[in-house]
């Protein structure tokens, strides 16, 4: 069983406390998935708190068919589209100030050079069709499977699978073109 949704099931019984295990589990990468989105950092921040909130006051109906994960991310990305379709703008999928967590395990010189690799695909990855760009992000960072991304964005399964496979080579193709074909592996 997901924790996620253990924890939600408890808020839902009246453990208030099952709250903050939710928010402390997800605020991060939720608030990273929906920069992704919005292209800033303060804007997802407030989407974030609004996701939240929304899941807390309206208590929506969570169908265990998918994981808790999936289904925060889906209500998450709908909170999203909606903001900026009342705002009118455009969805720019930024990755400039993404980083990657680094491994403890590192050494220093290693850890140097692994950021700057994820500065570099994430800067490569910021020229990619939006779709490419989120295709990849929760694949890749959020580890997301296939079927996951799929509820996510609304499409197939197939559809995601092919839309990974042209996401990496898209990725593989803008790496080479920017001079940094030692980052492909």
């Amino acid at each position: 069983m997901d924790n996620g949704a253990g924890s939600y099931r408890r808020f839902l019984a009246g453990d208030n406390k099952a709250i903050a295990e939710i928010i402390e589990e997800y605020r991060a990468g939720l608030e990273l998935f929906l920069q992704q989105i919005t292209g800033d950092d303060e804007l997802a921040e407030e989407l974030t708190q609004q996701t939240f909130v929304r899941i807390f006051t309206k208590k929506p109906h969570y169908k265990p068919t998918a994981s808790f994960k999936t289904w925060l991310y889906t209500v998450a990305k709908n909170n999203a589209l909606q903001y900026l379709k009342r705002q009118k703008r455009t969805v720019p999928l930024a990755f400039e100030d993404c980083l990657l967590i680094p491994d403890d395990a590192l050494s220093v010189e290693e850890q140097y050079f692994a950021d700057e690799t994820a500065q570099n695909v994430h800067a490569v990855m910021g020229k990619l069709k939006p779709e490419y760009r989120q295709i990849l992000w929760l694949t890749y960072f959020e580890g997301l499977s296939n079927k996951e991304s799929a509820a996510v964005m609304e499409k197939s399964v197939h559809n995601i699978e092919v839309l990974v496979s042209r996401a990496r080579q898209a990725l593989k193709k803008q790496l080479i073109k920017e001079g940094f074909a030692d980052e492909i592996q």
